[in-house]
């Protein structure tokens, strides 16, 4: 194997990676809204969250990625409601009040 022959991965990686960098903002804002609570005592919550790309394309692929977020801050999710981008966030932002991105 020459020299050469063993730097074209090299030089490939730089590219493959500024190829998924510029089509990541497409996904980039996604958000969801969801329904959650606590219990002892019941607490019910709406909220709004950002979503990372992988999770855009459906309430049933956001739905693992909200769960795990928001149960940092002990809420269980019930819902995913829907799935939108920056256009949806001011409508929502007054309902999701202090859950509003907050995860």
């Amino acid at each position: 194997m020459t020299r050469k022959t063993r730097l074209r991965p090299l030089l490939a990686a730089p590219l493959v990676a500024l190829t998924l960098a510029a089509a990541a903002p497409a996904h980039a804002n996604c958000f969801a809204d969801y329904k959650a609570k606590k219990e002892n005592p019941l607490r019910l919550s709406y909220g709004v969250i950002q979503l990372s790309g992988g999770a855009c394309a459906s309430t049933a692929a956001a739905r693992p990625e909200v769960a795990h977020r928001i149960a940092r801050g002990g809420w269980t999710l019930l819902a995913v409601l829907s799935i939108f981008g920056p256009d949806g966030l001011a409508q929502r932002k007054a309902n999701a009040g202090a859950n509003y991105l907050r995860y």
